[in-house]
């Protein structure tokens, strides 16, 4: 019996535990997940959590519950490429005959003086958990600081609206305007609905350092009551670690059919994986069909395709609050209640028909 490790139960590592149990032809194999929380996260919609304005019940879907899955709630300290081998933080060896690591990203400080030690993050449940308890408890008209001006963000910016309306919130951001990966019209809309609902919005922004509670924009100390860091991110540090090519976000760069160069029973998925498109929970779930379908023609002798499939994304939905969002859907912008209607069908089906 083949013995199949998958270390991350996140949205690409969930999709192949679904979908390799849905599977007919699949046999002879047992799945083992390495995950530290004993649920899936639904990581996309933790600034709602962050904010208070969604409890953390919400956003768990349980993991499969079938003979052929074997649940480990253990984090990975350590993978041995040559060995076959991966080490759990209990101090457990597990060896494998195939390997998926799909162990997701962290926040990436960019080298900035105290920006791990005193920013919150909402990276994790738990963190983004930490991160509801102390913006919670900031005093009455008090102020916030969130670095970084991209979809989380502006998300989390303008949650916060919903849960403190007496919060002074700043929006850091190092371009010229937030949301500089979507064309002008979604960021001029998002901009505009910002100060209408009196965020702040520094452009140009370069935090320089930060203190407990102290903010250095170019230097200047500005003094806040909480801190969000949402200013980039990096693979885990575990694959961080590996002996092999990776970019400078710390992925894996790994070869058509997503496996590591030199090690072909080894695959990586979503935020760990160097590929084309930028890192997203659909991005994660469309690389998982493709990592099953390889998986099985593996298992069942055959030779994978010379040309794989091309990832094709729908697009990005993005929400300013509960009423309002905005998206991109192919080449159409999209603003107003339509893509917030939208999103909100997106995480419902996710949440209701997600195979289990």
């Amino acid at each position: 019996m083949r013995n199949l490790l998958i270390l991350g139960g996140g949205y690409g590592g969930f999709r192949i535990i679904q979908r390799l149990l849905a599977s007919s032809t699949i046999k002879d194999v047992s799945i083992t997940l390495i995950e530290k929380e004993p649920y899936h996260s639904l990581k996309t919609e933790f600034y709602a959590l962050a904010a208070g304005t969604v409890a953390d019940t919400h956003l768990r879907l349980s993991f499969p519950n079938d003979v052929r899955l074997e649940l480990k709630f253990e984090a990975v300290s350590e993978i041995m490429l040559e060995n076959q081998i991966v080490k759990l933080s209990n101090g457990d060896e597990l060896s494998y005959d195939d390997l998926i690591i799909g162990l997701g990203c962290e926040d990436k400080y960019h080298n900035v003086p105290g920006a791990a030690e005193n920013t919150l993050s909402i990276q994790s449940m738990r963190r983004a958990r930490k991160t509801y308890h102390v913006l919670q408890s900031v005093k009455a008209n008090g102020k916030v600081a969130i670095v970084g001006g991209g979809l989380s963000g502006v998300e989390l910016a303008s949650e916060l609206r919903e849960s403190r309306r007496d919060l002074h919130v700043q929006l850091y951001d190092r371009g010229k305007n937030i949301l500089s990966m979507f064309p002008p019209k979604l960021y001029h809309y998002v901009t505009d609905w910002l100060l209408e609902n009196d965020v702040e919005i520094i452009n140009e922004a370069n935090i320089t350092k930060v203190e407990r509670e102290v903010i250095y924009n170019h230097g200047n100390p500005v003094e806040v009551d909480a801190i969000i860091w949402t200013a980039g991110i990096q693979a885990n540090q575990i694959v961080r670690q590996l002996d092999v090519d990776k970019d400078n976000m710390g992925r894996v760069r790994v070869t058509k059919h997503y496996h590591i160069p030199g090690y072909k029973n080894v695959f990586v998925v979503g935020d760990c994986a160097a590929l084309d498109h930028a890192p997203s929970a659909q991005l994660a779930e469309s690389q998982a069909e493709q990592i099953v379908m390889l998986l099985e023609k593996k298992w069942n002798g055959e030779e994978f395709p010379e040309m794989m499939p091309k990832i094709k994304l729908k697009g990005v939905l993005g929400s300013l609050g509960k009423k309002h969002g905005f998206g991109l859907m192919g080449e159409k912008a999209l603003t107003g209640r339509v893509p917030r209607v939208l999103k909100s069908g997106v995480l419902w089906m996710y949440k209701h028909h997600s195979g289990y």
